[in-house]
C-alpha cells in the first residue's frame, strides 16, 4: 500500500495518543494523472531541491527524518474521541523518551523513560480530570497522594506498554518507510528560524502543508493537517540531540508495589 507523507506522520502521532482513522480512504497515489506527472517532470523548478518535484522532496524528508538517532515531536491535534491532545516529547532509538501530555486543556502529565523504568508525574487537574464519575473523597485521596510527586512503573507491564512502545523512535516512526507521496511544491518560509520549502497534499476534502529544511538535512519539520475532522499540527526538531531523560532526584512513588 502506497501512503503519503501525512498518513505516515499521522500514524506517528497515533502511536501517542492512539489515534485511528489518519490514513486516506483511498489510495490518491494510484489515483495520479500520468499527463500531470509528465507535465512537471518537464518543468522542473530551481532553487531549494532544485529539479525535484514536491513528492520528491517529501520522499527524501521523510528518508532524513527517519534516519535521524532521535527527535523532539510536538504536537496538538484531536483522537478518536474528539479529546484535543498537545503534545510535546522528545524520543531516541534506544527507548529513551522525556516531555509532556494533556487532554482538552485538563492539566498535565509528565514523563519520563529510562532503563526499564517508566516514570510520570501528575498536577492535580489531570488526576481530578481521569475519572470526574469517582467519589470526591477517593479523587481527594488520590490527588493528595500523587499530585506533583514522581511516579514509577516497570516499563514491561501492562499500565506502561502504550506509552513505552512510542518511547522506541525506530517503532513511532516504522510507517514512514515505503512512504510515496504526490505532494505539489510551493514557496518558501521558516519553522522556528529554520528556512524551508512548503508542500502541500490533498486527498479529496481533506488537505495538508508539509515544511521540508532547506538547509542541512532535509529533515521534515512540520505538518499541518486541514481536516475537518481531525485537524493536526506536528512539528520535529531537534534532531540527534540526547534525550533529556533522567532518574528523578528524591522520593519516588513505586506504583507497582502500591498495585498500580
Amino acid at each position: 500500500m502506497r501512503r503519503t507523507a501525512l498518513a505516515a506522520l499521522c500514524l506517528a502521532a497515533a502511536a501517542t495518543v492512539s489515534l485511528t482513522g489518519c490514513l486516506p480512504g483511498e489510495d490518491k497515489a494510484d489515483k495520479a494523472d500520468k499527463a500531470d506527472t509528465a507535465a512537471t517532470a518537464a518543468a522542473r523548478p530551481k532553487g531549494p531541491f532544485a529539479g525535484l518535484t514536491g513528492g520528491e522532496i517529501a520522499d527524501r524528508s521523510v528518508d532524513a527524518t527517519s534516519n535521524a538517532s532521535s527527535l523532539r515531536m510536538k504536537g496538538d491535534l484531536l483522537d478518536d474521541d474528539g479529546s484535543r491532545i498537545v503534545l510535546d516529547m522528545t524520543l531516541d532509538k534506544k527507548g529513551r523518551c522525556a516531555g509532556t501530555m494533556s487532554a482538552n486543556g485538563e492539566g498535565e502529565a509528565e514523563l519520563m523513560m529510562t532503563g526499564d523504568t517508566l516514570y510520570m508525574k501528575y498536577d492535580e487537574k489531570f488526576l481530578r480530570a481521569q475519572d470526574k464519575d469517582a467519589p470526591q473523597e477517593e479523587t481527594d485521596g488520590v490527588v493528595a497522594m500523587l499530585a506533583g510527586k514522581w511516579t514509577k512503573m516497570s516499563a514491561t507491564g501492562s499500565d506502561a506498554k502504550d506509552i513505552t512502545g512510542f518511547c522506541d523512535l525506530d517503532t513511532v516512526l516504522a510507517d514512514f518507510e515505503d512512504v510515496d507521496s504526490d505532494a505539489t511544491r510551493g514557496k518558501t518560509a521558516t519553522v522556528d528560524g529554520t528556512p524551508a520549502i512548503v508542500l502541500s497534499e490533498k486527498d479529496g476534502k481533506d488537505a495538508a502543508t508539509l515544511y521540508v529544511a532547506t538547509e542541512g538535512k532535509p529533515y521534515l519539520l512540520k505538518v499541518v493537517s486541514k481536516s475537518a475532522k481531525e485537524p493536526a499540527t506536528i512539528s520535529f526538531s531537534d534532531f540527534d540531540t540526547p534525550v533529556p531523560a533522567e532518574t528523578p532526584k528524591g522520593k519516588v512513588i513505586d506504583l507497582d508495589a502500591l498495585g498500580g
